[in-house]
């Protein structure tokens, strides 16, 4: 709330607003103090549009959330994750995504590759709010890496091993995780270096085009329009890579060739535009492209 007549930074803050994050700043490198600085920050990293820069410049600061997220390692395996401590590693995890977020950051924390410290939280299974609200958070850093559109990002992502991870997710999360995870993947497919190497072999293909089936079944079930909008941007976007599309022709569902979604997309004129244009790309003929996925012999 800012005071009345007080001045206002170019932050949109005032200057005691401003001491109070610097102090939480502060306070983040003592364990005595950093629960609530976590909690004060975390609500804070919308509304302060350099928060951070003052995080990744600022002593300890990104020292002390790592140490927030290898704490809870223990915790996974055994999965003896409580809710109070889901909470506190979400905090840091969400400042983390500020981070990631920010134009001045995000090149540093990738080059750190800060992002590897998230992939074990991504690893667990157990169903437990505290498990599915970590892998939820943690996704979102990642998604907000990709939002980006930026090939540091695409490139960094494609060294590890995101897409296996995200393919799992989207397999056996909740829905709000499954879509995260299909909106990774669909970046990824988006981006010319994400098409080429998810259709480089067949294996990583057939893997994609195997989760992506599953997901298809699973909705025609349990209708989601905001997942299934996901679903079918990755397949048009697989139909446009020549030998996907002729692998397509044979593993695409049926769900998606007839009339099974069409009450979920009465409203959504854009999913369904998508839609027919991957029937229609399945149905102009192949042409045949050296540099796309070698099909296993028949």
């Amino acid at each position: 709330m800012l005071a009345t007549g007080a001045t206002v930074t170019t932050a949109g803050l005032t200057q005691v607003d401003r001491e109070k994050i610097y102090q939480w700043i502060n306070e983040l490198s003592s364990p005595e103090t950093r629960e609530n600085a976590l909690l004060e920050l975390s609500k804070k990293r919308e509304s302060v549009t350099d928060l951070a820069p003052m995080l990744w410049h600022s002593c300890g600061t990104i020292a002390a959330l790592l140490q927030e997220i290898v704490n809870i390692y223990p915790s996974i395996n055994p999965p003896t994750l409580t809710a109070h401590q889901s909470n506190r590693v979400c905090n840091a995890l969400a400042l983390l995504q500020c981070v990631a977020s920010h134009v001045e950051t995000r090149s540093a924390f990738l080059a750190a590759h800060i992002p590897l410290f998230l992939y074990p939280f991504l690893h667990t299974v157990s169903k437990t709010r505290p498990f599915e609200y970590l892998r939820l958070t943690s996704l979102g850093v990642i998604g907000a890496l990709v939002k980006t559109d930026e090939q540091e990002v695409i490139n960094f992502l494609l060294t590890t091993e995101i897409i296996p991870l995200c393919l799992r997710i989207m397999e056996s999360g909740s829905e709000l995780s499954k879509t995260v995870a299909t909106f990774i993947l669909q970046k990824l497919l988006l981006d010319d270096t994400g098409l080429a190497y998810i259709c480089q072999t067949y294996e990583r293909f057939s893997h994609v085009a195997m989760i992506l089936g599953k997901m298809v079944l699973q909705l025609s079930k349990e209708p989601s329009a905001r997942l299934l909008k996901h679903v079918v941007r990755c397949y048009l976007r697989l139909s446009d890579n020549s030998r996907a599309r002729e692998a397509l022709r044979q593993c695409l569902p049926d769900q998606l060739k007839d009339t099974t979604f069409a009450q979920v997309l009465k409203d959504d004129s854009t999913t369904k535009r998508w839609l027919a244009q991957l029937v229609k790309n399945l149905q102009e003929g192949q042409v045949t492209d050296p540099r796309g996925i070698p099909l296993p012999p028949q």
